[in-house]
């Protein structure tokens, strides 16, 4: 074989074997690129709030790239799960009680505490109920056999309704008559089915319900201020999302929601 031949046969295999490069590389995809998963926060959120943090939720997931997951129970059990390491990033409690019992365990970040909104205390009964009450004293009428209040040592609800019997120097006298379940809307369930003849909630988890009335509002000088407050948990895996949500929460856009529930606004 001259060295001519050899020499095209060789120039021939290079051509294929280029031209055959050339074609694998026009059937490669371009590498996929990832999407980008919207940080997602964990909210432990005191119940009472359960309506209006759902609406705000909506709102705030429209227009931002998170996922914000409630885990909503009394502000009790929620200082409980968060002491014992559950997963949250902000914690949002009815009363500062809990708050501060995680602030001095280091479980929360002092300088993110914030008051969001405040409440009031209120007596209802059963929309259909013809008893006479008044008045929170009028819990000691012989008509009411049982009423129903939080657990004053885990529901801020029920430690404010203590303490307003206390201070009306009525809680020896009607104790035995609560029935305590573990959270406010436990309360307005025993209430609108019957169970009680009476029940003491927040006056925005009765403004949720039309099956009870409204049958007396607690003095606010009978009580510690109302006010549902919230901070960034020190083991967040957001934090930084997480206080931007807690900032949106007392915003103009966030306190409408609020206000739309009954909530208080802080002066």
């Amino acid at each position: 074989m001259s060295i001519y031949r050899l020499h095209a046969i060789v120039c021939l295999i290079v051509c294929f074997m280029v031209l055959s490069f050339v074609a694998g590389c026009g059937n490669v995809q371009p590498a996929a690129v990832p999407s980008v998963q919207p940080a997602e926060i964990n909210v432990s959120a005191a119940m009472g709030l359960k309506d209006a943090l759902g609406e705000i939720q909506k709102k705030y997931e429209a227009d931002h790239s998170v996922k914000i997951v409630f885990n909503l129970a009394s502000s009790g059990a929620l200082q409980t799960q968060i002491e014992q390491g559950a997963p949250a990033d902000l914690f949002i409690s009815a009363a500062s009680k809990q708050m501060d019992e995680l602030q001095k365990k280091n479980l929360i970040i002092p300088a993110t505490r914030k008051n969001l909104v405040g409440n009031q205390l209120v007596l209802i009964v059963p929309k259909t109920s013809q008893l006479e009450l008044h008045s929170f004293q009028d819990l000691t009428n012989a008509s009411v056999t049982r009423f129903g209040m939080g657990v004053p040592e885990t529901v801020p609800a029920g430690e404010y309704a203590k303490q307003v019997l206390e201070k009306l120097q009525v809680w020896e006298t009607v104790r035995e008559k609560a029935v305590m379940p573990k959270d406010i809307h436990s309360v307005l369930t025993y209430v609108e089915t019957g169970n009680v003849e009476a029940g003491i909630v927040f006056s925005t988890v009765a403004a949720a319900s039309d099956k009870v009335k409204v049958a007396a509002i607690a003095p606010a000088n009978t009580h510690e201020p109302i006010i549902f407050l919230g901070a960034v948990v020190s083991s967040a895996k957001h934090p930084k999302e997480a206080e931007a949500f807690l900032q949106y929460l007392t915003s103009s856009d966030g306190m409408a929601v609020f206000t739309k529930y009954g909530f208080q606004e802080m002066q």
